[in-house]
């Protein structure tokens, strides 16, 4: 029979494999548990990054583990035991509420190691919200994607130094380089979203979704349009789905203040490093507090300007004034003003901006050190060395080719 330190299983569970951060994030654990020797599986209702999935040598397993009911948590819990026990996994490791509950049902069951992250918002505001919340915190070890949500983890669920480790999320600096952009993946996007020559590009990159801050940037976008404003042409482009109620309300919002011509509703792209490098600055105005931001150190990495709400983890993320630019939360008028700033740089002032961006990504938030420490965390809980030999492979290989990769879809 096949020990652990042979071949380590890992299975993931999570909602879906659409996009998104949590989404981004399991796949690269699991090519990092496939570059340590060990076997990947993940458990979802799959999605358009499936094809991904299975490119960087991972097991998918469709199970839709969406459900929060407690009769669908239960048949969930069963159906992740006969997963646990056909594939011999060693160590699951669950992302988001629903398939954590899952999952501790049936860890508990088997006596399976858990481990947690917590990557949402998930306040605790109404009854038995807390109790729901509580499973993330549940796990042999708890990830905290920022020091925001360490504190969170300490104050609010009492987790200790014994279980909590702090992780934070990071950028790919393979795939979000600049030298690696070639310009007819930025050409394609400007054909495609209609952008004209020499306009400055304003991006939120964000599922629309209210506190994401669209109908924010809108009114400081009139703002900054009443200033005077960077010289010609901008656009403003919202890249992340939305419904079309959200987008015929920002589309109207838009309209009454005079700007609906500028923007650009790009939906799903798969090529966030192209996105980046048609941006001159990015925009991430979110109304409550972020867990981490995934887009703000991708941004940084890209060399790009952004702009970012001051409170959660873009505290933590963004050096005001030397990575980035910081503005008081929901203040419109601060952050027309930050733009305006932003638009009227100077190329050296820029290049400076750039530098220190992606050397503070570089120090702090890569991928890689997310991978390292990850496994490392399965390291402690299995008595196996998956850290140390992704440390030796990793260099070796090549993790994303984005002209080479499946397309999701």
């Amino acid at each position: 029979m096949q020990t652990v330190t042979d071949r380590p299983v890992i299975l993931q569970a999570l909602p879906a494999l659409e996009s998104g951060g949590i989404e981004h994030g399991t796949l690269e654990m699991a090519q990092a548990i496939v570059q340590a020797g060990g076997t990947a599986i993940v458990a979802s209702a799959g999605g358009r990054l499936v094809p991904r999935l299975k490119y960087i040598g991972a097991i998918p397993v469709e199970m839709d583990l969406k459900a929060k009911n407690p009769l669908s948590i239960m048949r969930n819990a069963t159906r992740l035991r006969h997963v646990i026990r056909d594939y011999g996994v060693n160590l699951v490791h669950a992302r988001s509420r629903a398939p954590a509950w899952a999952a501790h049902l049936a860890c508990r069951r088997l006596k399976v190691p858990l481990v947690t992250t917590w990557h949402g918002v998930h306040a605790a505001n109404l009854p038995g919200k807390r109790r729901y919340n509580s499973v993330l915190a549940s796990g042999n070890r708890v990830i905290a994607i920022s020091r925001y949500i360490e504190n969170r983890l300490r104050e609010e669920y009492k987790v200790g130094d014994d279980r909590l480790r702090l992780i934070p999320r990071g950028a790919d600096m393979t795939r979000f380089d600049p030298q690696g952009v070639r310009g007819n993946r930025v050409q394609n996007l400007i054909n495609l979203w209609d952008i004209p020559d020499g306009a400055t590009v304003i991006m939120l990159p964000a599922r629309v979704t209210p506190w994401k801050g669209h109908a924010l940037l809108i009114e400081a976008l009139a703002r900054m349009n009443d200033m005077a404003g960077p010289d010609g042409e901008w656009v403003c482009i919202f890249v992340g789905e939305a419904n079309e109620k959200q987008g015929r309300d920002l589309v109207e919002l838009a309209t009454r203040r005079g700007i609906a011509a500028r923007l650009r509703f790009a939906g799903h792209c798969a090529d966030m490093p192209a996105a980046m490098m048609l941006a001159d600055m990015v925009i991430v105005p979110s109304l409550r507090p972020e867990p981490f931001g995934r887009v703000v150190v991708e941004a940084q990495a890209m060399g790009r300007p952004v702009i970012v709400a001051a409170h959660g983890a873009a505290l933590e993320t963004v050096n005001d004034g030397m990575t980035g630019f910081a503005f008081p939360p929901n203040d419109a008028q601060a952050l027309a003003a930050c733009m305006h700033h932003v638009a009227t740089m100077t190329a050296e002032e820029r290049l400076a901006l750039a530098w220190h961006a992606r050397e503070n990504v570089r120090e702090h938030y890569s991928t890689q050190a997310m991978q390292y420490a990850t496994l490392a965390v399965y390291d402690e809980l299995l008595h196996t060395q998956m850290a140390n030999t992704f440390y030796h492979n990793a260099m070796t290989d090549v993790i994303w080719d984005e002209e080479h990769l499946p397309q999701a879809g």
